[in-house]
């Protein structure tokens, strides 16, 4: 048993290892089929409509969707590389909390955290050999321990955590704009394939055109489920993990309403809540933005929701 409880230990932290190695690899693919997707829809398709169109509606149709392409194409790059080049969050040098530290607990996570029952304990990681602030968890591929952890995305290399939840809840929002406007797009061109029309282009610029269309489709689909998910989780204000933790509490203390629970994630000033940043007030009067200080629900008991 102790054997083959060593092994598995190993060949978790080969697949960690495996995961951070991915890091440049999922960029490139990332940047490779916004590529792909560019070249079929820009210069394969809308480009030369632009170009070579007759009538006015054609061409205000062909310009309508590249103007917005183009728009999203920049928002959801902005967003993509936020989430990159972020950090998620980490414990400050010689963080302590209010708690009386004699009370240290070493459970990933106590019931008393999750209730407003009992007394509050203060959570140790001993991977990192430090305290953990509340609603951190350690990332094994990481190898840290990251504030108001949501997961590890292979796709941004990157944790989601405090700091750049709201920039990939962006990435998500742009992402399934895009691939919806290019899947409705090349939707006409994807159905000539299997029509007796004969359709101009190269035997690359259809097959790519093919090939856009499926993949972004598919991103389409995909991603409408995680935004509903994470939908979800914001309008509760808890993450990934806590979801998944909480399951056995009927309470959950950081559940401060809608609004409240939106505007930790997204601050309050709008004109900023569709650009990965936020405004320099929100990120003072709103202390959860910095992954270290949340409001519980017994602070708001009596001012309704």
């Amino acid at each position: 048993m102790h054997r083959s409880g060593t092994a598995m230990a190993w060949n978790v932290f080969k697949f960690c290892t495996a995961l951070r190695g991915l890091g440049s690899i999922m960029i490139l693919l990332v940047l490779g089929i916004v590529g792909v997707t560019y070249y079929a829809l820009v210069l394969c398709n809308y480009g030369p409509a632009l170009l070579a169109a007759t009538g006015a509606l054609d061409a205000l149709v062909a310009l309508a969707v590249l103007l917005l392409f183009h728009f999203l194409l920049v928002m959801l790059l902005w967003s993509y590389f936020s989430v990159v080049f972020t950090d998620p969050g980490g414990v400050p040098p010689n963080w302590r909390s209010d708690v009386d530290e004699e009370r240290a607990e070493t459970a990933p996570l106590s019931t008393t955290e999750l209730s407003d029952t009992g007394s509050p304990r203060i959570r140790y990681c001993r991977k990192c050999n430090q305290l953990k602030p509340p609603r951190c968890h350690h990332c094994s591929v990481c190898g840290r321990c990251v504030l108001k952890m949501d997961h590890h995305c292979v796709w941004v290399v990157n944790c989601v955590g405090a700091l750049n939840y709201k920039f990939f809840l962006l990435f998500l929002f742009y992402t399934f704009l895009e691939t919806a406007l290019v899947t409705l797009s090349l939707l006409p061109h994807f159905i000539a394939f299997f029509s007796d029309v004969e359709i101009p282009g190269t035997p690359g610029a259809l097959a790519t055109t093919f090939l856009t269309f499926v993949l972004n489709l598919a991103f389409t689909l995909s991603v409408l489920g995680f935004m509903i998910m994470h939908v979800s989780l914001v309008s509760g204000n808890t993450t990934t993990i806590e979801a998944y933790e909480k399951k056995t509490t009927p309470f959950w203390k950081y559940d401060l309403g809608r609004k409240r629970n939106f505007a930790q994630v997204f601050g309050n000033n709008k004109w900023y809540w569709f650009i990965p940043s936020y405004s320099e007030e929100d990120l003072r009067i709103i202390p959860a933005l910095q992954g270290l200080d949340y409001p519980v629900r017994s602070d708001f008991d009596g001012q309704g929701f």
